[in-house]
């Protein structure tokens, strides 16, 4: 009796181990810079800017340093964010960069 022969699974199980690595790479707590968590790419997708720093300028907000950027009042940059994004606020437009920032780092 001869054995099945599949082709492609050689493939995928390299594919496969690729996403584990480079999912272990992402594991645990670790601050992305806003230029690589707002790519350039990101930026023209979802507003008129090219930068983040560009986004955050046009709304008046001076956000050189973390402690900078912590401050400005949420509720100010929610509304700036509506106004000059697809998104409705900083958490979703955050939460969707972070979305495609992981996905493509796995490789998708």
């Amino acid at each position: 009796m001869s054995g099945i022969k599949m082709d492609g699974l050689d493939d995928l199980k390299r594919e496969l181990s690729r996403i584990q690595k480079n999912a272990r790479e992402l594991d645990g707590k670790r601050e992305i810079p806003f230029d690589q968590l707002f790519s350039r790419a990101f930026m023209r997708k979802y507003t008129r800017f090219a930068s983040i720093d560009e986004l955050l300028e046009a709304g008046g907000f001076h956000a050189h340093t973390n402690d900078e950027f912590e401050s400005i009042p949420e509720n100010e940059l929610d509304t700036h964010i509506a106004k000059c994004t697809k998104f409705k606020s900083w958490e979703a437009m955050l939460q969707e960069a972070t979305e495609q920032y992981v996905l493509s780092k796995l490789g998708f």
